[in-house]
This record gives structure tokens, C-alpha cells and sequence, in this order.
């Protein structure tokens, strides 16, 4: 009896390590299916573990032998810190969890107890192989402090998701199907399934065999995809093994069927006049019913399953056309007697074309399925399969997936990153551009964050490990891009409510024109009517209709993430087609967000050393851009920085604090007023920000602080503009400065003076005058202004807070993303409308002509042998176009000259 083992490996280095442990598994009958990487294996096959374990030695590797191990824990307080550290132990590979308490835990695992405690305390918590006691309040306290002091953790989602892979899907009603059975089963809060793919992504905390049972049950192949890179070789494994049963099937039905359609076309004798024609034929049926039980069989066997399910199929049109036209052949060729002389006509020559034309379309369909989802396979082949990690003083190398937080990586020039941490030894520039889309490397210095997926240029450097497995930032973004290839826009729901009913509203057609071409028609009528319903059961195409929306979805949302945009969900796309205004943020998005002092006015007999420093003092408490700008100018100049207490700060408007006796004020004009100090007249440039700085009650200087515009936000206003939507800029400052601004880019309309809490109700005020609004924001301070608005979109480097919270996330900084992202969404809604008219237009033109419509007009019906041609290209061109939008090039990539400032343009900040 078969069973699966999935085994680690040792001793594996390189792809030819990987194939000559795959050429000994597939040279033993005893083993059915395998899947090899480095570090594991997993097969059926009807031998023992141990009978595996030594071919795997004989080929001069080796298998790890588990082991139990025992910790003591210490830091678990409640059942959520047991649940936190389960889920930590889960993501080690070949690792069983026998027991755990707050107190214990007993493992049984590969890995070493060194990397078992490593794991434990990077989640907060301690464990050794003795009792944990804490000496004192003392010591329990500084353990605090370093765990608060360490690098942010990501915490994984508490939703549970799992991939599976689909087989024995042929149209939208299997996607019906499947979404049904999976729906019904336990535990299940959302289900995708995505056509084009195979897959579906199940949310929820689901028995995964309970699930695999289900859609077994139901007619269909699944299986759990473990990770990306399993999902990728299964999927190739599929491909290859599909593709090459369509190019065999193919060549088969073409080669019988071909010359038996020129046989009649050139004149041939297709009748059934005597016993040498029944010979012949019935020879001619034997040959074709071998292929209908190689070629065509598994259409009837999915044409049977779908039947017994209560369900109709693609493969059920298929298999009732050809299997009718050979029936009412063969029954002509045994008994000729009981049918018209003109109706002893034999149709073999479409039953054999029929399955040739339309495994032919399967084949080049399957094809560009594959093309479709390169943007995913160019994100996984960024992760290295390794990474050097230093142990004991020691590089040691070691699989991706034993790389635990906490642990010591070296980097070598050229060598890729393989997750995220913290430079702590060195510094090198990094090329970012596959996930930041920026194609200038970055200077990554001493506690500078590195990501998973980058390339090292030039120096050798030493990086602390933050974020592994499927917490680095690469890992995010692979699951955001996978899970929005799998959801569906609005406008799918009408392709798959259509899609529900199609199939057995096609053989209701089908039954109903035979009916009227045997009551009604001319003599023949048993021939007409075969012909009739034989074509419509052809030509109809739900594979069309499945694949219109998916197909479209799976090339957009891939292709936006080459550029640098991530799409949240596949609703952003249709949403962001219809956006005709735009809210952008000023500071760090129309501008680079890093101000700098430009001028200092002092008033009252101060000094500018005596104002920076005051101000220095307040601004010390803060992280604000302004704040930075100020300390930045204090140590540009080697002025000593005085300290200062009792810091208050308001949202928006400034902050105080004590220095000695005096408490200084620092802000805007608003904030000086409401504190009740007089602001002196003074002539301020209108590309900056003033700071009014006051001891007690006196206002003794004005600090000007500017923003340089980005060097291409011009260029992306002017090109919104050209997508016909308007550009709306939103920002704190003064009404002098934001007019100044939007004159510079080119803005018609500017709103100031608004605060953080107020940016929200500006877009409810544009949406109350009918307005579609897209606020373009950093993601954390602008949430509620994003989160109001249809297309909420983030800027900045990709940070966490921003990924989880916009509808769309740009990894790099660059306004014109934005612009390539609305581009991108109108090129892909239109290319899904024109794969969803096509496949409407095509069966409600098809369907009419194949029942006939046109034989009182013209006297001419549509040969079934067409008719799968028709079908068969009808596929083919839904996905086909759909693939057109892997060659869309946004604006900002087609040699649009730059716009560069004639003079150096800054404005203030907010």
C-alpha cells in the first residue's frame, strides 16, 4: 500500500545533488510521485523509511535522525503565550511538538537545541535545557529591558491560509464547483479559487485532509501547496506532465482524423451502401473508439464524474458531441437497414477532429497559462536557497529555512540577500529594484534594514537576522501577489453567476434544436438533427467565460508588481479605473521629506547659535521631519546642545519645554498666538516652512525650514492630467505656500492648513460632490484619509504598516508609480472587458449558428468539425489576450523626458 513520507536531507549542495537523488527515485517502480530540494524529500511509494533512508545514503547523503528534546520554559504567562510559541515551533521543518506548558516543552525535532532555544527567545520568551529560576525583581527587570530593547518581531497573521493545488478543473462551472464543496466544509471563512492557476487559497482554521476529501469526493484531484517553491515544482511537474499528454493526444486524433476529412472533402465515399462500406467503416470505428479510449478519455471520465455529482462540465459537451457521432456511425455501420438511404451518413472524421482541435487548444492554452504568472516565479528566484551564517566564530552554511532570528549572516559581494535583518558589520550598496522598483542601488550602512531578495554590489558586510521564513519582506510580498491573483473584481461575478448555468442551459439548446430539426427539418431529419445538436454541444465555451476574468487579473496584478505596486485585492482594479481625482499628500511624496534649514531670522538682540540651540532643546523630545531638520543644523554647526524638561507637544501646531527657569515655545504662527505671544512682522520666502521660536513670552527668532521637490512629481501631475483626473494637493502649511507649490507642479487645486485629523473629511467632502478619490498618502499618518477613500495608495519604502493597510502599496518613492498603477488598472479592466465581451459575443453568436439559424437564409449548417475548431480558438484568444498585458509599459518607462527644475525648488513642509 502507498503512503508519503516527507524526509530531511543532509549533504545536498547543488541542482545536480538534486538530480541525481531524482534519477535514483525514478528508475524504482516502487516509487509513484517525488519532490527533491536541498533539504527534503517527499514521495509516494509502497517501501519502508528505512528501505528510502538507504538509497539515499548509497547515493552518499544522509538523512537527519530526530530526536526528542526536552526545555524548560520561563516568560509564559497565559495560554496566549503557549499558542505564540507553538506557532513559532511550527515553522521548523521535520519538528513534532509531544507536550507544552508555560513551564515545558518536550520536541521532537532535527535541529539542534542551540537552534530550538535561538527560535524561543527571538519570540520573547526563555527556555534552557535545565529549571528556569529568576533570581530577583532585579534581574527579571533587565531581562525586560532586552527583550523590549530587541528588533521589532513580525507577529504571523492569526488568519490561517492554505494553498492547495487543483486538479481536474476544465471550466468557470469545476470553479463553481469547487468553491461549493469547500465552502461546505468546516471551519472555512473564505474560499478563491483561480482557474487560470489550479489553485485555491482557503482561509480559515480547516482540517486540511477533511478538505483534500471533500473535493475528491466531489470529482476533482487537490493537494496542500507547503510552500512557494513546492507549489512551483508541482505546478512545473503538472505542466510538463499535461502538456506533453495534450502535444500526444493531439498528434494522435489529428493523424486519424485529417485524412478521414480530406477522404470526404476531396469526394471521398462517407456512406454506408454496402457490406464492403460497412467493413471499411466499422474498421474506421474500431480505430476511432480506440481514440476516444486514449485520447478522449478523460473527457468521459470527467464528463462521468460531473454526472454523478450532479454537476455538467465543459468535458460534458465534449464528450456527449463526439460520443453521439460515433454512436450514430457505429449503430449506421451495423445496421444500415434501419436508417433513410440519405441519412447513412457517418461522422467518424469529426469525432477524431473534434478531440484533435480541441486538445490542440487545451495544449496552446495551457501554454500561456503558464506565461502568465512570471512576475511570481521572478519574485521566488529572488530568495537564495542558502545563506552563510557565522556559529562559534565559524561560517557555517545552512538552508534558508534553518535560519532563525537572532542569528549572525555574512554577505559576500554578489551574493543575493536571504532575509530581512539589521546591518551590524560593514556597509556595501544594495540593488533593490525587484522590490522597490528603484534602479539606483542604496548605501546600506551600521543599522541600516536589509531585505530579503537584494543584491549585494560591491562590499562584504554582516547583518543580524529580524525576519525569516515567511516574515521577510520578499515572503509578504509573494503572499500579497499570490492572494490578489486569486480574488475576483466585481465585474467576475457576472461571468461566474452566468458560468453557474451555462452548461446545462447549453444541452437544454442542444435537446430542443434536435427536437425541432427532427419534427421540422428536411430529409434527413436523423442526420440533421445529430449534426444540430452535435455542433452546439461543440461549440459552446465555458473555458472561455472561466478564464475572461482570472486570466487578466493573474497578468495585471503580476505586472504591477514588476514595477514596484502592490495590489491588495483585485476589487482595487476595477475601483481604480474609475478614479477621477487624486489627493496627494506634500511632504515625502510630491516632496523628497527630508527638510533642511535654509534660514534663520533672529529678533530681540538673539543670536542664530542662541535660537538653534533653544529650539534644539525642545526638538530633541521629537522625531517629527522639522524636529530632525533642527538637530541636523545644530551638530552641521558644532553648537554644545543644552537639555531641557517637561515636553508637551500639540498635533500639528508646535511644542514647549522648560530650559532652566525659561520655557521656550516652538511652532507655527497659530501655535505662538494661542500661547499668547505676539509674532513680529518678517518677509518669509514662500517655498518654506517657519518655525517661530519664543522664550516665555517674546517670540526671538523665525527658523525657515524647506522640502526640494521631487525631482519627477512635476512629470506625474502632468501625466495624471493626461489621463483625464484631476490633481488635488492636501498639506498643513500656509495658503502662500501651497499656492507656490501648485503653481510649481502644475496643481490647479491646493488645500491648506488642514490637519492630520482633518484630511479624512476633505475626501468625504470631494466624494459628497460625486468625485472618485484616490488619496496618495505614506501609509501610517494619512491612514484614516486612506482607509475614507476608494484607492487608498501608500508611499514610501514598503514598511509593514503601510503593506497591511492601503489598498495598493508602492515600494518605491516615486509619484509615477502611482500614475503606472491607475495606468495599469485601466489597461486591465479593458482587457477583461474585451475577454468578457468576446466570450459573450461568441456564444451568443455560435450557439444560434450551430442550432441552425441560418439554414433558412443561406441553406448552409455548421460542420461539428468547425465548430471545435471555433471552440477550441475561442480559448485560445481569451488567454492569449490576456497576455498582451505583460507587455504594458507604463508611461513612466517609454522615454518621457524627465522634467528636471531649471533652478533648485523647495517648499516648506507640513
Amino acid at each position: 500500500m502507498s503512503q508519503e513520507f516527507t524526509l530531511p536531507l543532509s549533504g545536498l549542495n547543488c541542482g545536480r545533488c538534486i538530480a541525481k537523488v531524482e534519477q535514483a527515485l525514478s528508475t524504482n517502480t516502487d516509487i509513484s510521485q517525488y519532490f527533491v530540494t536541498k533539504t527534503e524529500l517527499t514521495l509516494t511509494t509502497s517501501l519502508s523509511k528505512q528501505h528510502i533512508i538507504e538509497i539515499i545514503s548509497q547515493l552518499g547523503y544522509s538523512v537527519p535522525e530526530e530526536k526528542v528534546i526536552t526545555l524548560y520554559l520561563a516568560g509564559l504567562n497565559c495560554g496566549k503565550c503557549v499558542k505564540k510559541t507553538t506557532e513559532a515551533l511550527e515553522t521548523l521543518s521535520h519538528s513534532t511538538i509531544l507536550s507544552i506548558s508555560k513551564a515545558e516543552l518536550n520536541l521532537n525535532t532535527i535541529h539542534s537545541t542551540e537552534n530550538v532555544v535561538s527560535l524561543i527567545k527571538s519570540i520573547g520568551f526563555h527556555a534552557s535545557t535545565i529549571p528556569l529560576v529568576l533570581e530577583d525583581k532585579s534581574s527579571e527587570e533587565s531581562d525586560n529591558k532586552a527583550i523590549t530593547s530587541k528588533p521589532e518581531i513580525l507577529e504571523p497573521n492569526t488568519t490561517k491560509t492554505t494553498q492547495l493545488i487543483l486538479s481536474g478543473m476544465t471550466c468557470a462551472s469545476c470553479v463553481a464547483s469547487v468553491e461549493k464543496i469547500i465552502s461546505d466544509t468546516t471551519n472555512v471563512q473564505s474560499v478563491r479559487v483561480n482557474l487560470a492557476e489550479r489553485t485555491a487559497l482557503v482561509t480559515g482554521d480547516i482540517n486540511e485532509m477533511e478538505v483534500i476529501q471533500a473535493i475528491e469526493k466531489g470529482g476533482y484531484g487537490a493537494e496542500i501547496s507547503l510552500n512557494e517553491e513546492q507549489r512551483r515544482e508541482r505546478q512545473k511537474e503538472l505542466y510538463l506532465k499535461t502538456t506533453t499528454a495534450h502535444k500526444k493526444n493531439t498528434i494522435t486524433s489529428l493523424a486519424i482524423g485529417a485524412p478521414l476529412m480530406l477522404w470526404g472533402v476531396f469526394g471521398g465515399n462517407m456512406k454506408i451502401n454496402t457490406i464492403n462500406d460497412q467493413l471499411t467503416w466499422g474498421v474506421v470505428g474500431l480505430i476511432c473508439l480506440g481514440l476516444l479510449l486514449t485520447a478522449g478519455r478523460h473527457f468521459f471520465v470527467n464528463a462521468w464524474k460531473a454526472f454523478t455529482h450532479h454537476r455538467a462540465t465543459m468535458d460534458t459537451l465534449v464528450a456527449l458531441g463526439t460520443g453521439s457521432a460515433w454512436l450514430y456511425s457505429m449503430a449506421l455501420v451495423i445496421s444500415p437497414e434501419f436508417f433513410p438511404e440519405q441519412a447513412r451518413h457517418v461522422y467518424f472524421e469529426a469525432t477524431a477532429m473534434i478531440l484533435g482541435l480541441i486538445t490542440l487548444g487545451n495544449l496552446i492554452e495551457t501554454k500561456a497559462r503558464n506565461r502568465t504568472s512570471s512576475a511570481i516565479e521572478k519574485l521566488l528566484n529572488l530568495q537564495p536557497q542558502t545563506a552563510m551564517v557565522i556559529q562559534d566564530g565559524k561560517e557555517v552554511e545552512l538552508p534558508v529555512s534553518q535560519v532563525l532570528q537572532g542569528m549572525i549572516i555574512k554577505i559576500k559581494p554578489g551574493q543575493k540577500i536571504p532575509v530581512d535583518g539589521v546591518l551590524i558589520n560593514g556597509e556595501s550598496y544594495l540593488d533593490e529594484a525587484m522590490l522597490t522598483g528603484e534602479p539606483l542601488p542604496n548605501l546600506k550602512t551600521t543599522n541600516d534594514t536589509v531585505h530579503a531578495g537584494t543584491i549585494n554590489q560591491q562590499g562584504s558586510f554582516t547583518f543580524k537576522a529580524t525576519n525569516v521564513g515567511g516574515h521577510t519582506m520578499l515572503a509578504r510580498i509573494i503572499n500579497m501577489v499570490r492572494n490578489a491573483q486569486s480574488s475576483k473584481p466585481n465585474i467576475a461575478k457576472l461571468a461566474d453567476k452566468i458560468s453557474s448555468v451555462f452548461v446545462p442551459s447549453v444541452i437544454i439548446i442542444a435537446i430542443f434544436s434536435a427536437l425541432i430539426w427532427y419534427n421540422f427539418g428536411p430529409e434527413p431529419t436523423s442526420s440533421y438533427m445529430l449534426v444540430v445538436a452535435t455542433t452546439v454541444l461543440i461549440i459552446a465555451c465555458p473555458c472561455a467565460l472561466g478564464l475572461a476574468t482570472p486570466m487578466s487579473v493573474t497578468v495585471g496584478i503580476g505586472k504591477a508588481a514588476e514595477f514596484g505596486a502592490l495590489i491588495k485585492d483585485a476589487d482595487v482594479l476595477q475601483t481604480a479605473n474609475t478614479i477621477d481625482t487624486v489627493v496627494v499628500d506634500k511632504t515625502g511624496t510630491l516632496t523628497e521629506g527630508k527638510p533642511t534649514v535654509g534660514k534663520v531670522t533672529p529678533f530681540n538682540n538673539y543670536t542664530e547659535q542662541q535660537i538653534i540651540t533653544l529650539a534644539a532643546a525642545v526638538e530633541s523630545h521629537s522625531e517629527h521631519p522639522l524636529a530632525l531638520a533642527v538637530m541636523t543644523y545644530l551638530k552641521q554647526h558644532s553648537w554644545e546642545a543644552i537639555a531641557s524638561l517637561d515636553f508637551t507637544a500639540q498635533l500639528g501646531l508646535g511644542a514647549s519645554a522648560k530650559v532652566d527657569s525659561d520655557i521656550v515655545f516652538i511652532g507655527n504662527m497659530t501655535y505662538l498666538s494661542k500661547n499668547g505671544i505676539p509674532v513680529p512682522q518678517v518677509d518669509l520666502s514662500p517655498s518654506s516652512t517657519p518655525l517661530f521660536v519664543a522664550v516665555n513670552k517674546q517670540c526671538i527668532g523665525v527658523i525657515e525650514v524647506s522640502d526640494a521637490i521631487r525631482g519627477d512629481s512635476a512629470l506625474a501631475v502632468e501625466q495624471f492630467t493626461q489621463l483625464g483626473i484631476t490633481v488635488v494637493m492636501l498639506t498643513g502649511d500656509r495658503k502662500e505656500t501651497a499656492e507656490h507649490v501648485a503653481k510649481q507642479l502644475g496643481i490647479t487645486q491646493a488645500i491648506s492648513g488642514v490637519l492630520p485629523d482633518g484630511k479624512a473629511q476633505v475626501i468625504k467632502d470631494l466624494q459628497s460632490q460625486g468625485h472618485k478619490v484616490a488619496m496618495i498618502g505614506d501609509g501610517i499618518n494619512d491612514a484614516p484619509a486612506l482607509a475614507q477613500a476608494e484607492v487608498g495608495i501608500a508611499m514610501g519604502n514598503g514598511s509593514d504598516v503601510a503593506i497591511e493597510s492601503a489598498h495598493l502599496t508602492l515600494m518605491n518613492h516615486s509619484l509615477q508609480t502611482a500614475v503606472s498603477a491607475i495606468e495599469l488598472s485601466k489597461a486591465t479592466m479593458k482587457n477583461m472587458k474585451q475577454n468578457l465581451f468576446g466570450a459573450f459575443v461568441y456564444n451568443t453568436i455560435g450557439i444560434p449558428i450551430a442550432a441552425g439559424i441560418l439554414f433558412p437564409l443561406t441553406g448552409m449548417l455548421l460542420s461539428p468539425v468547425v465548430a471545435g475548431a471555433a471552440m477550441a480558438l475561442s480559448s485560445i484568444t481569451v488567454v492569449t489576450n490576456a497576455n498582451r498585458l505583460r507587455l504594458f509599459t507604463p508611461r513612466a518607462q517609454l522615454g518621457v523626458q524627465q522634467f528636471t527644475p531649471s533652478s533648485k525648488q523647495e517648499v516648506l513642509h507640513d
